[in-house]
């Protein structure tokens, strides 16, 4: 029994003492990450400006078949100059036809209907179309749908090297060393929601000392929108409060975490 509990006491012990609160850049309380999925033309022609005018920078996960490409390759290049990540999306922002909601998906887009190695092929492949336009080698990834099967079978896992984390998670706030989990990292899908709902969420990061990870589509248009007015509001909040916020690209902020946690 008391081998047992010392056993137990040296478990308890370890899982505290690996657990430490992070420390942003600049003695921030939270660091923000703000990504924008499926390459919309409001991104562009909002954020990306609304963004560079504060100082703030983001991450932009471009799908090749999105809508703004290949006319707005160059503006998405300039994005990139500008300090902003342009994250993998796959190249087809294919999902799960399963479920309610997913009418959407078309059967050849259907992940249920494709084999891992296939998926993995693609992802890998627009890696490689997004280094031809930003020439990086690190980026980060978020799954279309958050959706990491296909035909089944797991197809993320395998991916794991070739990015530094994933946005692959519901919503909540990762608040110490020890829950950071880079390729699990979670997400808040903010459609619907009004400036003072987007705020609040950053004060509670702000709060736990924790990184934090808004998603956005449609800025002001297209779906899963946010109105202009709310984003802005939040936008202004995080550039009048720099002392308080680390606003930047999730690549940079998933390196900097990993590297506290030693991962």
């Amino acid at each position: 029994m008391r081998k047992m509990l010392l056993a137990a006491l040296g478990l308890f012990v370890a899982a505290t003492t690996t657990a430490a609160p992070f420390a942003w850049q600049g003695g921030a309380k939270a660091a923000v990450s703000l990504g924008y999925d499926d390459g919309l033309d409001s991104q562009l022609d909002h954020v990306v400006p609304a963004l560079n005018k504060r100082g703030l920078r983001a991450s932009f996960y471009v799908p090749i078949n999105g809508p703004t490409l290949p006319a707005r390759q160059n503006e998405w290049k300039a994005a990139a100059a500008a300090g902003h990540e342009l994250g993998n999306h796959s190249l087809f922002h294919s999902c799960s036809a399963k479920g309610p909601g997913r009418e959407w998906v078309q059967p050849h887009r259907d992940l249920d209907r494709q084999m891992a190695a296939q998926v993995q092929e693609q992802v890998i492949a627009a890696n490689t179309w997004l280094q031809s336009l930003d020439g990086r080698t690190r980026r980060t990834f978020t799954p279309p749908c958050l959706d990491m099967q296909a035909g089944g079978q797991d197809f993320a896992a395998a991916l794991r090297p070739q990015f530094v984390a994933y946005r692959a998670a519901g919503p909540g706030l990762v608040t110490d060393t020890a829950q950071l989990d880079p390729y699990a990292m979670p997400v808040y899908f903010v459609e619907g929601m009004n400036g003072a709902q987007l705020i609040d969420i950053v004060e509670q990061a702000a709060a736990k000392g924790a990184v934090v990870s808004l998603l956005f589509h449609g800025v002001g248009a297209e779906h899963l929108s946010v109105t202009r007015e709310a984003h802005d509001q939040l936008l202004d909040h995080l550039a009048r409060n720099k002392a308080r916020f680390w606003t930047d690209s999730f690549v940079n902020i998933m390196e900097n975490a990993r590297m506290q946690a030693g991962r």
